[in-house]
């Protein structure tokens, strides 16, 4: 359930979801006094260009997200004094009565029109790491900032040429829970020696025909899974996008 207020000065939106049964399952729980994702959004339509007169005449947009999920989480600390007592023989997240917890976060997002051609963004996450990885990836805490340009200088407008960097991070009890041998719904392979995980990607998207585009894209990812001992990675890939 989604709900919306537009005004001229700002938008304000307001989300209520379903959680999985398991992190990152398929099968969702439908007892909403049991589980639900809530999610805050406010929408500024002035950019930075609000305060900048020489990019006032430019579009953009801050937005600013809350959220706050209720479901049977565990808790990485608890799990982690667990295994250290010997009452499990290794660290497992799963390993709780059914219960529901608490996990909450903040975000924000900022985008701006420099020019006729040029767009940049920021982005940064946070939430608070205590308890289980439930949705999407493991992340506590991530930073992006890019940008890309557009063709028109090479007779090619509907092209963008894109670089963004992005960093991520996990809490404390997050690397002990892993560097002990715990296991998330994606991470996990016995000894975690932890890093930022650091991605630097670059793309090109081509415009063919009418409503036809293909996106070609480069991740070059160091520290994969915040473990130093891994990679760099580079991951290429192609996408095809059609408008009908």
């Amino acid at each position: 359930m989604v709900a919306e207020y537009v005004d001229p000065a700002f938008t304000a939106r307001y989300a209520l979801g379903l959680m999985p049964v398991v992190a990152n399952g398929e099968d969702l729980q439908y007892e909403l006094r049991r589980a639900n994702g809530q999610n805050f959004e406010l929408e500024l339509p002035h950019g930075p260009g609000f305060f900048v007169p020489a990019l006032s005449a430019h579009k953009g947009v801050v937005r600013m997200l809350g959220f706050v999920n209720h479901a049977n989480m565990g808790d990485y600390r608890q799990q982690n004094i667990k295994f250290l007592e010997g009452v499990t023989p290794t660290p497992d997240i799963t390993a709780h009565p059914l219960q529901n917890t608490v996990k909450f976060g903040v975000g924000m997002n900022v985008e701006q029109e420099v020019s006729d051609n040029l767009r940049l963004y920021g982005r940064f996450g946070w939430n608070e790491g205590q308890h289980e990885s439930f949705a999407y990836t493991e992340v506590d805490q991530t930073i992006a900032v890019g940008g890309d340009f557009a063709g028109r200088q090479w007779r090619r407008p509907n092209d963008k040429i894109g670089l963004t960097f992005v960093s991520n991070a996990i809490k404390r009890d997050h690397q002990a829970y892993l560097k002990m041998g715990g296991l998330g719904f994606l991470l996990g392979d016995g000894n975690l020696d932890y890093a930022r995980e650091d991605i630097l990607e670059g793309y090109y998207n081509l415009h063919t025909w009418r409503g036809v585009y293909y996106a070609l894209d480069g991740q070059f990812i160091e520290h994969p899974g915040y473990n130093q001992s891994r990679g760099p990675v580079l991951v290429e890939s192609v996408r095809m996008h059609v408008d009908f």
